[in-house]
């Protein structure tokens, strides 16, 4: 049953998760996608981009955009992926948050020791690489087009990957803006 799927799913890539949201793109992607066919890699882009168009933390909002498609995908009615979309949503926070509350005060008691501080240390690689390998799986046709088949909207594509890119990280334009931006300029040009 999806409903029991959705819920060890999302449990596990909460409870496993390091680096926040982003990190857990992949995670999900690889999940909902590639081994249960419950969306189209389409279907996870357009998640993708409502859950950081949204107020509130992406990997819950993606949650909730993946539950809700997901049961309705599976031939449920509407009322049924409201629900998924829920446990979707619980499902992802309810174990880190009570591990957080259990492990909080020796973290912060031994925020300085030497095992505390190692530990950290090799989870560092390890999200950057969560947060890389969500950048790359959102790096496909549906979101860039093909340099074969279309080769000026893939040039565009690139050409707007790269340019805001340089602006965030280097001109330290606002994120807000260049989105808005990228936005008027797709709208015109696609």
């Amino acid at each position: 049953m999806i409903f029991l799927k959705l819920f060890i799913i999302f449990t596990k890539i909460g409870t496993f998760n390091f680096g926040g949201g982003y990190a857990m793109l992949s995670l999900i992607h690889n999940e909902t996608v590639v081994k249960n066919a419950w969306l189209t890699n389409s279907e996870f882009t357009d998640i993708v981009a409502i859950s950081q168009s949204t107020p509130g933390p992406i990997g819950i909002n993606a949650a909730t955009y993946v539950g809700y498609t997901a049961v309705l995908n599976q031939g449920y009615p509407e009322w049924m992926a409201m629900i998924g979309s829920v446990l979707a949503s619980l499902s992802i926070i309810w174990l880190p948050f009570f591990i957080m509350i259990l492990i909080s005060r020796y973290l912060m008691t031994h925020r300085d020791s030497k095992a505390v501080k190692s530990v950290f240390a090799g989870l560092r690689p390890a999200i950057v690489g969560l947060i890389a390998a969500a950048s790359l799986l959102l790096m496909t046709k549906d979101n860039f087009g093909s340099p074969k088949d279309e080769p000026i909207g893939f040039g565009i594509s690139v050409a707007l990957f790269a340019v805001t890119f340089f602006l965030t990280r280097y001109r330290k334009t606002n994120p807000i803006l260049v989105m808005l931006c990228c936005g008027v300029l797709g709208l015109l040009v696609f």
